[in-house]
């Protein structure tokens, strides 16, 4: 087979590559580059709004969590956070692998960039968050019980590894999540990915940092045996892996397959413009 009968085969693209994946290399440089390239106030103020979105959907996860003593149910309300996030344009931490590294690769952005991205968002989350959280204990005194029981349950893991592995789970999920609604304009395919991955996150009881970190903060606000050493302990193990979970099962992979178009656009051989063109 001829490279141009190989090329009709697969797409009309320069690469013989299936022009979904120049597809997905093409809108996931150019959102990445977006991300990475904001101003200080956007950056900050996009992370903050982050974790009242998140925050959003912890009111109704124990809303549903206290009346159906449910993780499914619980965890499907939970998605209205996420949904909330999408819409309104917000930014939650783990969100931050595929898009950003791809840029980099491509040579859009910096890894300075990519550190600045991920330090301000997730500080921004937490401080976001923390005053929502702070809300919902001075508004729902009868939820304390509910946050209390659901924040220990997340730092009093029954060992190491399931900690670990639960952990590796949330940032590969949520990574997946973002690459899904990456690849569609459709609202509606948005929220059945948010209310399906609030289901599994929350449903399983996986681990992630930022989200479980404002249930936590809620619960010592309200009066939780869990101290602040023993949260920084429980944190900076979950978000290490949250951030191995979305680089290594899901990032690493799909910069793989497309490293080709990336590195083309790096070297310059090619524009993102010519290559949206070229599977139009």
């Amino acid at each position: 087979m001829t490279q141009r009968q190989q090329r009709r085969r697969l797409g009309g693209n320069d690469f013989d590559m299936e022009d979904a994946l120049v597809d997905e290399a093409a809108t996931t440089v150019t959102e990445g580059a977006k991300r990475l390239n904001r101003k200080w106030p956007e950056l900050v103020i996009t992370g903050l709004f982050g974790g009242v979105d998140i925050g959003l959907g912890i009111l109704a996860m124990i809303l549903v969590k206290q009346a159906t003593d449910s993780d499914i149910l619980a965890g499907m309300a939970f998605g209205i956070g996420l949904l909330a996030l999408k819409l309104a344009h917000s930014e939650l931490f783990t969100e931050e692998f595929l898009l950003p590294i791809n840029a980099v690769i491509a040579g859009q952005a910096s890894w300075l960039q990519v550190v600045r991205l991920w330090l301000v968002t997730l500080v921004t989350n937490l401080l976001g968050g923390l005053a929502f959280a702070w809300l919902i204990v001075l508004g729902l005194p009868d939820y304390h019980s509910t946050l209390a029981d659901m924040a220990i349950g997340y730092t009093d893991q029954s060992s190491p590894i399931v900690m670990i592995a639960l952990a590796l789970l949330a940032g590969a999920t949520i990574t997946l999540a973002t690459r899904m609604q990456q690849g569609t304009t459709n609202d509606v395919v948005k929220a059945i990915v948010c209310i399906s991955t609030g289901l599994l996150v929350i449903g399983v009881g996986m681990l992630h940092g930022a989200i479980n970190a404002i249930v936590i903060f809620a619960a010592m606000l309200a009066g939780a045996d869990i101290s602040i050493p023993e949260f920084l302990q429980w944190f900076w193990i979950v978000i290490v892996f949250n951030i191995l979970g979305g680089l290594i099962v899901i990032t690493l992979p799909r910069v793989i397959r497309t490293h080709r178009v990336l590195s083309a656009v790096r070297r310059g051989e090619i524009s993102l413009e010519e290559l949206q063109e070229q599977i139009a």
